[in-house]
């Protein structure tokens, strides 16, 4: 049993930022990666930014040079730095942790938060 928790939404006009946050927990033997996600009322979800284990990120094109992801390994946390915040970037942001929850089987699962939201108001 895995749990996702995202913290740190809210209410921001544009321009402004947000710091999100997340944390698994649970029957965890190691984790691969950790992301963001969002999802627009209408719309399907989409990827925001996404780090490995090691470090290594991807973000989408529409928010790239203005988020900033990073994670703490030994904590099973990763937080998503928004800055010059933007109408379009209001929705549901989701976590994602991509993991493992044995130690006999080499099988990742991917198990998803509750989400937060986030409005951007012109």
């Amino acid at each position: 049993q895995v749990h996702v928790v995202e913290s740190g939404g809210g209410l921001v006009q544009a321009g402004g930022s947000l710091r999100l946050s997340c944390a698994a927990s649970g029957n965890i033997f190691s984790i691969n990666a950790m992301g963001w996600y969002r999802q627009a009322p209408g719309k399907q979800r989409e990827l925001v930014a996404t780090i490995t284990n090691g470090g290594s990120t991807n973000y989408a094109d529409s928010v790239k040079g203005r988020f900033t992801v990073s994670r703490d390994n030994a904590k099973n946390t990763v937080v998503l730095q928004m800055f010059h915040l933007k109408p379009e970037d209001t929705g549901v942001y989701y976590c994602y942790a991509e993991l493992r929850t044995s130690f006999y089987f080499d099988n990742y699962a991917q198990c998803w938060g509750q989400g937060t939201q986030v409005t951007v108001s012109s």
